[in-house]
């Protein structure tokens, strides 16, 4: 569950691969039988449903959660209009509560708030000498040299799908070194509740989207964002600066991220409503593109128009030709981190290369509190390892942080305490870090550690659905990640470290 959800109905997925006897429903159900009766033999913590023998006694705790769906090729189709939704968007100036928001079921844990806007977070970055690349960028930035764009790439499941966390930490940072643009979003809504504050966008129906949370393109092809769009004629997407507030007024330039392949369609771009490219994505092989629109700097708005065959594309990037911060927020709704290696390797690493950041940030845990132990914790620290090794072969000059995962409280009668595997999560997540050399925020611990879901959510802080922040919660873990990173910078300055 996302902590903004739109309106957005999406009909599939929608099968691209051939039907077959063997891939009906009845043989699927059987064969998914015996695959569920073959793990309860031998993973313990399923012998309670064992088919094919009596249960193994056993002392452990039966693992809590169950794991993911396995994923399907195909797509689904987008059946709603995406709209900007400025009702959606978080305020500017966000008003912290003082005291508790009303009543609440026991807690179990006792935890206690920390202060909610002191000056330096209550933990500090970990290892924060590994942002060397990140903190050398955004000294060239501060410095005004030509050019000085200093780029972020937020990773995340449904708290940056709704760009809470990395919305604020955007405005953040380009408050206090200068706005070069918003950066990288989706063609269209491929998510409910996927929104972008600081942008105008709308995107027509009837979109196709194949993404890594399923169901999955064939290629492995998914752009930054994890999704694939492939658009019939007729079919439009718009973005473009905010029309209110102070952040995102302005475009330099627009780079349109898509796909060349056989059979590919044609469609128009169109700035301001004037036509600019004819763009044709037919080709020999199937390639990704980039198509760049310079316009003068100020307020613009792009469009794509498909106007023949099925165009397939992934998103859009905006950016100023001025020293500053971007950053793009990849929120993927139900992901989990190891969802990342969905993707073409190759096709990845020439991704991150294309967009060049100074700092990659992962904040994951959500989902994966929700699988428990039914997925190893071993295995959940080797595929992050994993993940996370392939941001760093692709851009080894680059800052990387682990954002830890957020308290989520389980209730349990009239108590409220904290799922056991929150404190598993953060363990095996600081060390993925720490074997890669990434940055690592412990988030659990700075909320209060155990039973602090249960106090934000008292405090307004925390949702009702005991995982997610409200708009203030994010506000504040915005707030301690810019501040913990810029304590990391003036550490960074200090030393003279270049």
């Amino acid at each position: 569950m996302s902590p903004k959800s739109a309106p957005i109905r999406m009909k599939g997925p929608v099968s691209t691969q051939p039907a077959t006897a063997l891939l009906s429903r009845p043989v699927a159900a059987v064969v998914t039988l015996l695959a569920l009766a073959g793990v309860a033999e031998v993973v313990p913590g399923f012998t309670r449903i064992r088919l094919l023998g009596e249960p193994a006694a056993s002392s452990v705790p039966e693992p809590v959660g169950v794991l993911p769906p396995v994923l399907s090729v195909g797509q689904a189709e987008l059946e709603t209009e995406t709209r900007s939704r400025p009702e959606l968007a978080q305020p500017e100036h966000v008003e912290l509560p003082t005291g508790s928001q009303g009543p609440i079921a026991k807690k179990v844990g006792g935890a206690e708030l920390p202060a909610l806007d002191a000056e330096k977070p209550p933990v500090p970055l970990e290892d924060a000498a590994t942002l060397r690349g990140f903190y050398r960028a955004l000294s060239r930035t501060r410095a005004k040299e030509a050019g000085a764009v200093t780029r972020v790439v937020h990773f995340g499941d449904s708290i940056v799908t709704s760009d809470y966390v990395s919305g604020t930490l955007r405005r953040k940072l380009q408050k206090q070194f200068g706005d070069a643009g918003h950066g990288f979003v989706l063609l269209a809504n491929a998510w409910p509740a996927y929104f972008h504050n600081d942008v105008s966008r709308f995107a027509s129906s009837g979109w196709l989207v194949s993404r890594i949370v399923g169901p999955l393109a064939p290629d492995g092809l998914y752009g930054l964002g994890g999704v694939s769009f492939r658009a019939p004629p007729g079919s439009r997407a718009r973005v473009g600066t905010a029309k209110s507030g102070n952040y995102g007024r302005a475009v330099s330039r627009f780079t349109v991220a898509y796909v060349k392949e056989p059979a590919g369609g044609k469609a128009k771009l169109l700035v301001d409503g004037a036509l600019k490219v004819e763009l044709d994505t037919s080709a020999p092989a199937t390639q990704v593109a980039y198509e760049e629109l310079q316009v003068p700097d100020g307020e613009h708005e792009l469009e794509l128009v498909t106007t023949q065959g099925v165009t397939r594309g992934f998103g859009v990037v905006l950016e100023r030709d001025v020293p500053g911060v971007v950053l793009d927020a990849i929120g993927i709704q139900g992901a989990r981190v190891r969802f990342l290696d969905k993707q073409d390797d190759a096709h990845w690493a020439e991704t991150l290369k294309w967009r060049k950041p100074d700092l990659l940030i992962y904040e994951f845990g959500a989902n994966e509190s929700g699988d428990g132990f039914a997925y190893p914790m071993d295995e959940y620290q080797r595929t992050m390892k994993e993940v996370l090794e392939q941001g760093r072969r692709a851009l080894p000059d680059a800052g990387c942080l682990v954002m830890a995962a957020m308290d989520r409280a389980e209730k349990k009668g009239t108590q409220l305490s904290t799922m056991p595997v929150i404190p598993a999560l953060v363990t095996e997540q600081r060390k993925a870090a720490k074997a890669v050399g990434c940055a690592f925020f412990d988030t659990y611990k700075a909320m209060g550690g155990a039973g602090s879901m249960a106090a934000w959510v008292e405090r307004g802080l925390g949702q009702a659905d005991l995982t997610h922040p409200t708009g203030v919660g994010s506000e504040v873990l915005a707030n301690w990640i810019y501040r913990a990173l810029l304590s990391g910078f003036d550490e960074y300055e200090k030393t003279g470290t270049k």
